[in-house]
């Protein structure tokens, strides 16, 4: 059978197919369902290494020991109110376009490997994600097309597309009004009762940056750094974050009962302002190794860290510049709800506490922003953020990270 041409449908005579994809640079494959509008429905809808299961459509490992995953489809399991199905190709690698390899190739084979089409995506340049081909109804079957979108603006562009968007964001801050325009010089307005003179409270001084000193945890406070060197300046490797929170209780007329609160610790590793990869309850470990999580904590009860992220410092590959740790509320539970939320950082050679930041009182957000760890001129350093978001899971709080990491 020839290949497909750029826009070119042909029918698909098996109910399970899998879409595979040949390129010569590190890539993820990945799936977006969408309705008639072309749109996703929630955010179950969008397939990837972090979520590699939905109606109808999962990631299953590539045969023969080879590194990846294809994306296999069994129509017969797609919802009804699902009209297509998109593959993507995202390149691995911050700073990496397709323009720089030669052209990848989406094959489409049937359950048992063999070949139904193959199609080269040729004329990408500076795009780091491509739509590959779409899989969609038309009139009670299925087809294939060959589409080759690529998104110079990369995930998030293409997401946004697709109607990935954040709920009950934050309204903007209030444009202030106007200065008020002067009157004509021919017509001077007359002069206002003289004020009181008054002299404002001078601006709070910036966070200092600190050292830490053995054996004294450091407390710290809102936007306040710490470098992370012990004491004669070496540089620590392998570090802890705990988190931890306490459910609330409340009382009525049968008595006293705690509310559970679902909370999720995450870490989102950042190439410059570029999210790279993610380790959160649905994926434990980065890709590359270098961070870790102990595992999921679904109601905060117990003393000391409900969730706990190892860090390896000296594994996080050269191309991440930031690693921010957040907290989503997986139930919708804001912080007003939830007690003595707080990240502490932990020598994970020692197991001695090296600093620590306590929210103080609660805050009407589904996430938050507690800390992040960046790379400075001269190595590693810790910054408490403490700010709100609304997300109840790290896929909602991703469009909202960005300032945090260029401020």
């Amino acid at each position: 059978m020839p290949p497909l041409a750029k826009g070119q449908n042909a029918p698909l005579p098996s109910d399970t197919i899998v879409v595979s994809v040949a390129l010569t640079a590190p890539a993820d494959i990945s799936a977006l369902l969408l309705t008639e509008a072309g749109t996703v429905r929630t955010d179950a809808d969008f397939i990837f290494y972090n979520q590699p299961t939905g109606p109808g459509v999962q990631l299953v490992n590539r045969t023969n020991g080879a590194a990846g995953a294809n994306l296999q489809i069994t129509t017969a399991q797609v919802p009804a109110d699902i009209d297509k199905i998109r593959a993507v190709i995202t390149l691995d690698n911050p700073g990496s376009t397709f323009g720089q390899f030669p052209a990848p190739t989406a094959q489409i084979s049937d359950a048992s490997g063999n070949t139904l089409h193959e199609y080269q995506i040729d004329g990408l340049s500076s795009e780091s994600v491509v739509i590959a081909i779409e899989v969609y109804r038309r009139q009670g079957a299925w087809k294939v097309r060959a589409v080759g979108q690529g998104y110079a603006g990369g995930f998030a562009a293409l997401v946004t597309d697709h109607g990935i968007t954040v709920d009950d964001a934050p309204a903007p801050a209030p444009v202030p009004a106007p200065a008020p325009v002067p009157a004509p010089a021919s017509a001077p307005a007359p002069m206002p009762p003289a004020a009181p003179i008054h002299t404002p409270p001078p601006a709070p001084a910036p966070p200092t940056e600190i050292n830490l000193t053995k054996g004294r945890p450091v407390n710290l406070s809102k936007g306040q750094k710490v470098n992370l060197r012990k004491d004669g300046g070496v540089a620590l490797t392998t570090v802890k974050m705990g988190l931890g929170w306490d459910p609330v209780k409340k009382s009525g007329m049968f008595g006293s009962r705690t509310i559970d609160i679902d909370l999720d610790a995450s870490a989102v590793l950042f190439a410059d302002n570029q999210i790279v990869d993610v380790c959160y309850y649905g994926q434990l470990k980065s890709k590359d190794g270098s961070i870790k999580h102990t595992g999921d904590n679904l109601t905060g009860a117990g003393d000391g860290d409900d969730e706990v992220i190892n860090v390896d410092l000296t594994r996080i590959p050269p191309y991440v510049t930031t690693v921010l740790f957040i907290v989503t509320s997986y139930k919708g539970h804001t912080f007003e709800q939830v007690q003595n939320a707080f990240c502490r950082l932990i020598d994970a050679t020692t197991n001695s506490e090296l600093a620590r930041y306590t929210l103080a009182g609660g805050m009407p957000y589904t996430g938050m922003v507690m800390a992040k760890v960046f790379r400075g001129a001269d190595g590693w350093k810790l910054e408490a953020i403490g700010e709100g978001i609304q997300a109840k899971h790290p896929g909602k709080a991703a469009p909202q990270l960005h300032p945090f990491v260029t401020a």
